[in-house]
């Protein structure tokens, strides 16, 4: 049974940091591309940031270049997205997911953790 869990949502203040979690299980994690999206209330899900199966070439939304990081784990089949000096435009419904862009139909979702930026 395939598995993503997000962690490491919650409030933080202008400025702050969090680091977001998805741990997996029941695919072939490394043979994935890895991406995290968000959605904000009354908008469209967009992409954040995504990473080839083998970790290199990471690429990121311009909205967040320079302050998020994505990477991952292949051993413990967990991707992650550090979130430096957030913004209250951060603020969202974090989801990541998994997979192969030659063999369409073949995405995994998590099931999203929220990220709230307010003072």
């Amino acid at each position: 049974q395939v598995q993503l869990v997000e962690s490491g949502g919650g409030l933080v203040q202008p400025g702050g940091s969090l680091r977001l979690s998805c741990a997996t299980s029941g695919f072939t994690f490394s043979i994935y591309r890895m991406s995290w999206y968000r959605q904000a209330p009354g908008k469209e899900r967009e992409l954040v940031a995504c990473i080839t199966p083998t970790g290199s070439r990471p690429n990121y939304a311009y909205s967040v270049k320079g302050r998020f990081t994505i990477s991952k784990h292949n051993g413990k089949m967990t991707v992650f997205l550090q979130m430096n000096s957030l913004k209250p435009e951060d603020t969202a419904v974090y989801y990541c997911k998994a997979d192969r862009p030659l063999f369409p139909g073949s995405d995994y979702w998590g099931q999203g953790t929220q990220v709230t930026v307010s003072s």
